[in-house]
């Protein structure tokens, strides 16, 4: 059986018109090449013939790979960790916001080393925190007595059981998308909340680094969303976006470790710059932004 997946039919609008858009440079782990692909009918992007689920685990085998992992050696490391601990409470807050509760069940997809997690759970949450990697399982347990299950535990949940659903920047590294999607649908309560942030392939910062920039992030980002598509996916899966938000240090960020990844000299100052430059161009523009966190309900 092969071990590599090729996508014949758009997964947001089913079209076969699908054309190579460019190639990129997995830089964080095999330094292998792979195409980034395009639908010529609703213009969603994905990365083509990517390794499947048995295959795809050992392009996370990186001591850098920090979104499940909480090395703060080297700046990037460092830079990461302080703007994960700035979003955290924002995060949360969002939560509150777009249910308008205060307490209630939410679903962690892909819950990493738990900290987001950990934070509802003090804020008197009941937390079902879902995390693939089980050394980033091990980690929530001991640092936070955090019960994290496995991808098999998608089989137990219980239809209309949430009233909150998270993927903080997972949704792209998910291989059954349209499937997850309905599930999403099943498993939110009627008047609940599904937050989805994703990279967002328009942003500036995207368009300036073009196929060199980091959010790319191939075969580990396996689809490449922008706001339409995003609309799109809600629709189809019987969502509809309620509000689009901004996540405005994503920009700089991204705009650093793309400059590393060039191998720039000073690339934390060049992907400053590029990160401001980013981040004052979204004023007023939300679609500009590097990163985007969608508030979805039921229709």
């Amino acid at each position: 059986m092969s071990s590599i997946v090729h996508t014949d039919s758009c997964p947001i609008c089913g079209g076969k018109n699908l054309k190579q858009a460019f190639s990129a440079v997995d830089h964080l782990v095999s330094k292998e090449t792979f195409d980034v692909w395009q639908c010529e009918e609703c213009g969603f992007k994905f990365t083509q013939d990517v390794p499947d689920e048995q295959e795809i685990g050992r392009y996370y085998e990186s001591p850098d790979y920090i979104s499940h992992s909480d090395t703060e050696q080297g700046l990037m490391n460092r830079l990461y960790h302080i703007a994960r601990n700035m979003m955290l409470t924002a995060k949360a807050g969002h939560v509150t916001r777009a249910t308008g509760l205060r307490q209630g069940w939410l679903l962690d997809i892909g819950s990493g080393t738990g900290y987001f997690a950990h934070l509802m759970t003090e804020w008197g949450w009941t937390v079902r925190a879902i995390e693939k990697s089980a050394e980033a399982r091990d980690f929530a347990q001991q640092h936070f007595g955090l019960k994290s299950d496995g991808e098999e535990a998608f089989n137990t949940l219980q239809d209309k059981s949430f009233d909150c659903i998270t993927l903080w920047h997972v949704l792209e590294h998910l291989q059954h998308l349209n499937i997850m999607g309905d599930k999403f649908y099943r498993w939110l309560k009627d008047e609940g909340a599904l937050l989805i942030a994703v990279p967002n392939q328009i942003s500036t910062d995207a368009k300036h680094y073009g196929a060199d920039w980091a959010a790319w992030d191939v075969p580990r980002h396996l689809w490449h969303f922008t706001p339409e598509t995003m609309k799109r996916f809600a629709e189809k899966h019987g969502f509809k976006v309620i509000k689009t938000i901004p996540m405005p240090l994503d920009g700089f960020y991204v705009s650093m470790l793309s400059e590393q990844r060039m191998g720039h000299k000073v690339s934390f100052l060049r992907g400053f710059w590029q990160g401001l430059c980013a981040w004052v161009s979204s004023w007023g523009h939300k679609e500009r932004s590097s990163s985007l966190i969608y508030v979805l309900k039921k229709q």
